[in-house]
């Protein structure tokens, strides 16, 4: 970890945070975290990545960790991220990387490569396939109420469920409800911090040390853009008009991840019917996998994403 050098990078105008490893290399990998996570979460793909004469790039989405805010948090969209990705190449010289994405990150690494396809070599995904945001990207209806998603959707709750607990404690909480195989879901008159609870251990992957980490960085950033980027504007067209992922393109699905259980979004991985969008897409699932696999079983995960890469440089 002491190996990963720290900046800051002009990019559309805000200063965003990079965690970079092997910064002379030549074949470069970007990594894009998701939500509760932050660049951290690469900790050991970037090492791995290094190792085998990459150059690991991770960064802070605006308005993450150690990202500046944007002024306007409430107006961005998911074309703001891929916006970013692709400044960010320009404003480091790069002409061509690997994309690799979590969770929500998996979305602006697809687009980047369907939008930018001649900057794009190929790209990975852990715990999310392709998904294009609009109205139709997530089934929210067919999922009761107390959904996650649908909870953070609604204006104030989500701040007002988390503004009862200190950072340290929200990002726990979700890290472990994430770390679930069932969907989480609130019954009536209860908050989603609600469904934590408290005498459940860190799992053994993810210590105090890690959390503290990740704690300390949304301590500086807090949750406000977060709540905006995902969850309040994946229902929002970000102006793509029919995506196609041509780069060859790799999907890392825990079999135990509660993603697998949004409704039809299984049957999507399984049918195929994802590779109307990304066409060259090789699909490995991990049977003891949960959503965050690439922490949970860092030298699988590692040993599929090296050998992806390889293969394709």
């Amino acid at each position: 970890m002491e190996k990963i050098q720290h900046s800051h990078v002009q990019v559309r105008g805000l200063k965003l945070h990079l965690a970079q490893i092997n910064v002379t290399g030549e074949k470069v990998v970007v990594f894009l975290h998701g939500f509760p996570e932050i660049w951290y979460t690469w900790r050991h793909q970037m090492i791995a990545a290094a190792n085998a004469g990459y150059r690991a790039i991770a960064i802070d989405f605006r308005g993450y960790g150690l990202s500046e805010q944007p002024p306007e948090p409430e107006k961005a969209t998911f074309k703001d991220l891929v916006d970013d990705v692709h400044g960010l190449l320009d404003s480091l010289g790069i002409d061509k990387v690997f994309i690799v994405g979590k969770d929500f990150g998996a979305m602006p690494a697809y687009l980047v490569a369907a939008v930018h396809p001649e900057r794009v070599i190929g790209v990975i995904t852990l715990g999310i396939p392709f998904i294009l945001p609009g109205p139709s990207a997530i089934q929210n209806h067919l999922l009761p109420k107390g959904f996650y998603i649908t909870r953070w959707q609604e204006l104030g709750r989500a701040e007002a469920d988390f503004g009862r607990f200190d950072v340290k404690t929200v990002i726990r909480n979700i890290y472990l409800l994430f770390s679930g195989s069932e969907v989480p879901v609130a019954s009536e008159g209860q908050e989603i911090m609600d469904l934590y609870d408290p005498s459940t251990p860190l799992p053994p992957w993810f210590s105090e040390e890690d959390l503290s980490v990740y704690a300390s960085l949304y301590e500086k950033s807090g949750f406000r853009f977060a709540l905006r980027v995902p969850y309040r504007s994946l229902t929002v067209d970000c102006g793509i008009t029919d995506p196609k992922v041509k780069a060859p393109s790799l999907l890392i699905m825990g079999e135990k991840d509660y993603v697998l259980k949004f409704p039809g979004m299984e049957d999507y991985i399984r049918s195929g019917a994802v590779k109307q969008f990304v066409p060259d897409l090789e699909i490995k699932f991990m049977p003891e996998g949960n959503h965050f696999v690439h922490e949970q079983l860092p030298k699988q995960v590692n040993e599929l994403i090296i050998t992806f890469l390889n293969k394709h440089i």
